[in-house]
């Protein structure tokens, strides 16, 4: 065999290896990626006109497969939960594949999930068309419609409520929202059209890793002052007496930058402070201190242990993004961070977490959404158990800030908050985005977060009103919070 021949069986023989190796990745290490894949929409070809099992809220369904009276397609999969439910059922596409709960769980709703096996045989053997089991979900709809109706048209926001004891998410919402069965759709062109029409607004909750309330990473301001104070009381070097410098503004350090105290409350009056007074009237300057005092590693182990960076567990069912604290900060950067600014970032999810890990005795609960599954045969199939999640803090710590958080709402500037009869605890969050509205007023993410009764928690709330002026946020987030209490704990 000469060298041409020789060199020639070598080429062969390597492209049949590689040919081999591509084949073996894509059928079985990448396949279940690529079947997962959003945008891989040959798995939805294939099962687009088959009877999807549908998403119930209450036992009513949000999204269903209806008969469509074509011969070639026919099942047509609907959304009556439209706008008010968008964020979590998603949309289901031939042309632009799934998102949300029609895309993660895909497998149960088409009943090909390894837990619907014998009801697959079942129909196999009777002849019968395949059939998905139906997910029930945690979701309250009268609740869920209250939140999403207190977000006015027009505003970027999100809310999301949970059951803090349990996990369990009882409304979840954020505007703007769409309609997916523009999307769902046969006609292509029609889908294409009001796709790109969705597309161009700001702010949509089309794909939930990176947007609403699990995917929305956002600058938390204040409500982050929750995170730095659990850092302090665990590093034993402060307690509930210790005394914190409160000036009216710092220098940060290395730098000629002021870093002044909350404008909005009564910090002013006082040049030292206690944890009470410093979370009552959000001030800036005690949680900078603590900060470059501990140090950025022990905000950054605090941050981890409330779930900055980690992940929210396998019962959320819904593509979700970590809160984000930053790495290899200097003096200067650790200060801005310590009060939610700089670059930290966190979804409304993230908060709400944060709060409920708070309000359960420093054990945080997976958030779940689903309640449980059924077969079309109507047998359950699952009804998953509220879990832990990670253990955030110690019982002691969470009581004595839940105790300060109660003050921030009976005596503090979330007073707007306050359910009469009932104790309230709460955080507020003003986060400036360096930018003013055309009456030259700074703009802020506008948070709150809080839960109710504070010595017996039965909901978390957290709200988010984007792009506001302070006195717009004040309007649109501790009184909302207020509303959906009211409403959950009169159920």
């Amino acid at each position: 065999m000469n060298q041409a021949i020789r060199n020639a069986w070598i080429a062969i023989a390597v492209m049949f290896a590689l040919i081999l190796g591509a084949i073996s990745y894509v059928q079985v290490i990448g396949a279940d990626d690529l079947n997962k894949n959003s945008w891989n929409n040959r798995a939805i070809l294939q099962t687009f006109c088959q009877e999807r099992g549908p998403i119930l809220v209450a036992g009513k369904p949000i999204a269903q497969s209806v008969e469509s009276g074509s011969d070639t397609c026919k099942f047509q999969r609907t959304f009556p939960g439209q706008d008010l439910y968008a964020g979590i059922t998603g949309f289901y596409s031939n042309v632009y594949g799934s998102s949300g709960l029609e895309n993660t769980m895909n497998s149960t709703l088409t009943g090909r999930s390894d837990e619907l096996l014998m009801d697959r045989i079942r129909q196999l053997f009777l002849g019968e068309q395949p059939q998905g089991a139906s997910v029930e979900l945690t979701i309250d709809p009268a609740i869920q419609k209250l939140a999403y109706d207190l977000i006015p048209d027009g505003q970027r926001g999100s809310i999301v409520v949970t059951n803090p004891k349990t996990g369990a998410i009882i409304a979840m919402v954020s505007k703007p929202s769409y309609d997916p069965n523009l999307i769902a759709t046969q006609d292509q062109a029609a889908a294409s059209a009001a796709m790109q029409k969705i597309q161009s607004e700001q702010g949509i909750n089309l794909n939930q890793g990176v947007s609403g309330p699990t995917g929305a990473l956002l600058a938390p301001g204040s409500v982050f002052k929750l995170v730095d104070t659990a850092a302090a009381l665990a590093s034993g070097k402060y307690n509930k007496d210790s005394v914190l410098p409160n000036p009216a503004q710092m220098t940060l350090p290395g730098t000629n930058t002021q870093l002044p105290n909350y404008a909005g409350g009564n910090c002013y009056t006082r040049d030292k402070a206690d944890f009470a007074f410093a979370l009552e009237q959000s001030c800036n300057t005690p949680f900078a201190s603590i900060a470059l005092d501990l140090g950025q590693d022990a905000i950054a182990k605090q941050a981890a242990a409330f779930g900055y960076g980690q992940d929210a567990g396998d019962q959320l069912h819904l593509d979700y993004s970590p809160g984000v604290w930053p790495q290899k900060l200097n003096q200067a950067q650790l200060a801005q961070s310590a009060i939610g600014q700089f670059d930290v970032k966190a979804s409304p999810l993230q908060i709400a977490l944060v709060t409920s890990a708070i309000a359960n005795g420093g054990v945080q609960m997976k958030p779940s959404l689903v309640k449980s599954i059924t077969a079309p045969d109507l047998h359950v199939v699952s009804e998953p158990k509220p879990e832990v999640l990670r253990t955030s803090t110690t019982p002691d710590i969470a009581r004595q800030i839940t105790e300060w958080m109660t003050d921030v709402v009976s005596q503090g500037i979330a007073g707007a908050a306050a359910v009469p009869g009932v104790k309230v605890a709460g955080k507020t969050g003003t986060a400036e985005l360096g930018v003013t509205n055309s009456k030259g007023q700074m703009l802020n993410n506008s948070w709150f977060t809080g839960f109710a009764p504070a010595d017996n928690p039965q909901v978390q709330v957290t709200v988010v009103m984007e792009g506001v002026d302070i006195y717009q946020g004040a309007a649109l987030t501790s009184p909302t919070a207020r509303k959906i209490f009211e409403a959950v704990l009169n159920k």
